[in-house]
């Protein structure tokens, strides 16, 4: 990827007493979230998630961070830090350790409990170092704090790092619900406390930056939530993040309520549910869960349904429900409940399924028709807050697309941090930390590396741009037999046609012209494969564009006799 400083060429040598600060995702992104830290030799790397792919992007499954730069370097990585649960901050550990399974992964209980359910399905039996809110450790040179957030997830922690070079605070994502459902605050006196020691840089969630005040408390939504209960005549489907402890826990209160059973439907939500119930982070009655292969026997005012695909994701349930490729078949009346906001790029694809919803007879509940959702990330007043506790020398927004992090740059300076003090970098750009200043030194790759299938990287742009013309153009296939030796060419040319939407008798006005640009490289003593086939390609596609506007993928085949 581009950074905003194409001048930047590779990074010097880290020099003695300074702190490198490397982003290989989340900056300029929402996703993808991987830092990598680096002190006299030896590396710490804080989150190592995932990209969900957008619609340009076709087949692919995940989007991973750019492991290059730390490739070379596996032995000296400490260990890896995990904020919390989400598949944007830990869905790439599978793939890191496949390259050094050893490396320790550091985390929270339910996190760590998340991850190592993950590294199960990939047989990896992970190194483990739980940790908990009020904790030190030391992972080599880096000297780590760990401090409680809350979040849309349990057991959410910001770290605080002391260096030789000085002492940073990562606050991963967060907010300050004063009114947890868990009761677990953010650690605000933590922060503060922190930040009277003297924080040389620090990095914080940018992702709601632009929005004015504080975040409404998760609290506020039991009322909307309770409502939907009450006037569902049918059953409730209920759409949510596999990791929302929060928010499941006060669907399923309702549901109690309202004498609903619960069937958990999805691979992963039945997972993280189990996982959160046995480690006592979600609460439910013992008779109240049921197999989703029971739900026949209930009658439909008697069944709540918890089930992923919020975002419109084609293979989770909630999509198949609504294409009718799924045993669950939604029926007239049926109250669909979206827990959850929408990711950026998102939209079309959660509009395609609230119409394919819709369309079976459905009530749709969402955020923009109900107060259903609350958001995980601070707001620009928290925010504020965090600036004027830490009051950091430096200051690096992280976690955000480019506006988000402009808008938290712009609190930072409003808060007191000198302007040149305030580092704007995004993905591969590197900051060095030294003598007490943040200064851009340099980039790095730090491009995406798709997974499709099995495949981790064979997929490229330029196989991408393939994609999208055959899915949007189609293609057309021009097989030629010419003879060896002279180039001439032997009878007709075949062509051949998917999804270009040309009839099969328009191409008798292209043969032609193929013949005669064959002819005369012919004649000119052209007998060269490639040169032939590239004129090929030019004649069809010149005609395609001239008669019809359209550029379908061509692909000539040469057969030599």
């Amino acid at each position: 990827m581009s950074h905003p400083h194409p001048e930047l060429g590779p990074p010097p040598p880290l020099g003695k007493g300074a702190l490198r600060i490397v982003p290989l995702g989340g900056l300029g992104e929402i996703g993808r979230n991987m830092t990598v830290f680096e002190y006299d030799g030896r590396l710490l790397v804080i989150d190592c998630g995932v990209l969900f792919p957008e619609e340009e992007q076709p087949g692919v499954d995940l989007i991973l961070p750019d492991f290059d730069y730390i490739r070379d370097r596996l032995d000296d990585i400490e260990a890896v830090v995990l904020t919390h649960g989400h598949e944007d901050h830990i869905g790439g550990v599978p793939f890191l350790l496949r390259e050094r399974p050893d490396i320790p992964i550091v985390g929270s209980k339910l996190t760590l409990a998340l991850i190592t359910a993950k590294l199960g399905e990939h047989r990896i039996k992970p190194v483990t170092v739980q940790v908990e809110e009020g904790e030190r450790h030391d992972f080599g040179p880096f000297d780590l704090e760990f401090f409680a957030v809350n979040h849309s997830i349990p057991d959410a922690l910001a770290i605080g790092m002391r260096t030789p070079a000085g002492s940073l605070l990562h606050t991963g994502d967060f907010k300050m619900d004063q009114l947890p459902l868990d009761g677990r605050l953010t650690d605000l006196g933590g922060f503060a406390r922190f930040g009277d020691e003297g924080v040389d840089l620090l990095l914080s969630d940018s992702t709601n930056a632009e929005q004015p005040g504080f975040v409404v408390s998760e609290r506020n939504l039991n009322d909307a939530i309770d409502k939907v209960f009450r006037q569902s005549e049918k059953r409730v489907v209920v759409a949510c993040f596999a990791s929302h402890v929060h928010r499941v826990q006060q669907v399923i209160d309702a549901a109690v309520r309202h004498g609903r059973k619960i069937a958990f439907v999805g691979r992963s939500m039945v997972r993280n549910m189990n996982i959160a119930r046995d480690l006592g982070y979600l609460s439910i009655p013992g008779d109240t869960v049921i197999d989703v292969k029971q739900l026949d026997r209930l009658p439909p005012d008697e069944v709540l349904m918890v089930c992923t695909g919020s975002q419109g994701e084609p293979m989770a349930a909630l999509s198949r429900m609504a294409n009718r490729d799924h045993q669950i078949r939604i029926e007239e009346g049926d109250t669909i409940l979206l827990a959850s906001s929408l990711i950026p790029g998102n939209e079309n694809s959660v509009n395609r399924v609230i119409n394919g919803l819709t369309r079976w007879g459905a009530n749709i509940v969402h955020k923009g028709n109900a107060l259903v959702h609350v958001s995980g990330h601070a707001s620009a007043g928290e925010l504020l807050y965090v600036l004027n506790m830490v009051r950091p020398r430096n200051f690096l927004p992280v976690h955000g697309e480019w506006r988000h992090m402009r808008a938290h740059a712009d609190l930072a300076k409003l808060s007191g941090v000198p302007g040149d003090r305030v580092v704007i970098a995004e993905d591969g750009v590197v900051v060095d930390l030294y003598k007490g200043r943040a200064k851009i030194v340099g980039a790095v790759q730090a491009g995406y590396v798709y997974v499709d299938g099995a495949s981790v990287g064979d997929v490229t742009e330029a196989s991408l741009k393939d994609r999208r013309i055959l899915g949007e153009e189609g293609f057309i296939s021009v097989v030629v037999a010419v003879d060896s030796n002279t180039g001439k060419i032997l009878g007709d040319p075949e062509i051949h046609t998917r999804g270009a939407g040309i009839g099969a008798t328009a191409y008798d006005d292209v043969i032609d012209k193929i013949q005669d640009s064959l002819d005369k490289a012919a004649r000119d003593g052209v007998n060269d494969p490639h040169q032939l086939r590239q004129l090929i390609r030019r004649s069809t596609g010149r005609w395609v564009n001239d008669t019809y506007r359209r550029r379908p993928m061509i692909i000539p085949v040469l057969v030599e006799v």
